[in-house]
């Protein structure tokens, strides 16, 4: 079977220093795979490869056999790749909702012209994408939270939101930097769960 994520010979350096070198990394559809290493060994910046936030200096890139090396983010994004940040990226002063919502903004096909000219079909649109939101709310178990200022939640249950606007984008290939990193032991396990349950239950392949 081919790999969903293939990383052959990929290096990047900034200046004089050397973040990743020559790495090579291949995923299968539906696999989880972590990419383990001490912190500096260049983890967050094979991801931000992957997810076109950088280009490589050297090596290739693809997705499904297609060369994503050079793509913009919203192309990659597009595609079908979502991801996660060590540092949580949220917008702190929007609601719950509103950010999962952004989540799906690569899905979305009316513009603004459009939403005057045919409402209905925009209209239509918006319901798929909120039904999709919805079930991203109730997987994540979060009802009770989805008007809430994101930035007033604890720590924990903003990475729980950040999870949840990646998959709301229904990507085939889900990045997750370091998910787990300042949460306390039962954050940790109710993340896991949630990590493991997208990979088997929503098929979606997962690197973390």
């Amino acid at each position: 079977m081919s790999a969903q994520l293939s990383v052959q010979g990929v290096s990047k350096s900034f200046g004089g220093v050397q973040a990743v070198s020559g790495v090579d990394l291949e995923v299968g559809r539906d696999e989880l795979v972590s990419v383990i290493g001490p912190n500096g060994a260049g983890k967050t910046s094979l991801l931000n490869m992957v997810s076109g936030f950088y280009h490589p200096d050297r090596g290739r890139i693809a997705l499904d056999g297609q060369d994503i090396s050079r793509a913009a983010p919203n192309r990659i994004a597009a595609l079908g790749v979502a991801r996660t940040f060590q540092n949580i990226a949220l917008f702190k002063g929007m609601t719950v909702l509103d950010n999962l919502m952004l989540g799906r903004h690569v899905r979305m096909r009316s513009g603004v012209l459009a939403s005057i000219v045919y409402w209905g079909l925009a209209q239509r649109e918006e319901v798929r994408h909120r039904r999709r939101v919805e079930d991203v709310i109730d997987f994540l178990r979060i009802q009770d939270l989805r008007r809430r200022v994101t930035g007033s939640l604890p720590y924990g249950l903003q990475k729980r939101v950040e999870l949840g606007r990646a998959i709301a984008l229904e990507p085939k290939l889900l990045l997750l930097d370091e998910p787990m990193g300042g949460m306390n032991q039962e954050e940790k396990e109710d993340m896991a769960r949630f990590i493991l349950d997208v990979n088997e239950e929503w098929g979606t392949t997962v690197v973390l």
